[in-house]
């Protein structure tokens, strides 16, 4: 991760009273949310790990999901996030509307999730 990119999704973030953080299990992904976690500086009120495959993720998806915060941060891979992006839509009262992903979910588009590239600059699916 990138110092624009982590400070585009602390901008992301905003005014935001507490957040979840959701990671891929790989050593960059849980670094890039320990990273957001330390710049931004708020309550975050879980962090959640995921493995790139899984039965269902479903344990992961309803720890992500139950605590309700404001915004949902995820720093991922494409193969993880797919797995549990899906668990989250059929399995719980997640929001794509309220989720920030990280620069290598870029191309993963769900309507209403927001995210920021390397370079710094945002997006809006």
């Amino acid at each position: 991760m990138t110092s624009l990119e982590l400070e585009a999704i602390v901008g992301l973030i905003g005014r935001a009273r507490h957040v979840v953080i959701g990671t891929a299990a790989d050593p960059a992904s849980r670094d890039g949310g320990a990273r957001i976690a330390s710049a931004w500086g708020g309550l975050v009120l879980a962090t959640v790990t995921w493995p790139e495959t899984a039965a269902s993720w479903l344990r992961q998806a309803r720890r992500f999901a139950t605590p309700e915060p404001d915004v949902w941060v995820v720093s991922a891979t494409p193969a993880g996030w797919a797995g549990m992006a899906s668990r989250l839509r059929q399995s719980t009262s997640w929001s794509p509307h309220r989720t920030i992903v990280t620069a290598p979910l870029a191309d993963f588009r769900l309507p209403g999730v927001r995210g920021a590239r390397a370079d710094g600059s945002t997006w809006e699916a």
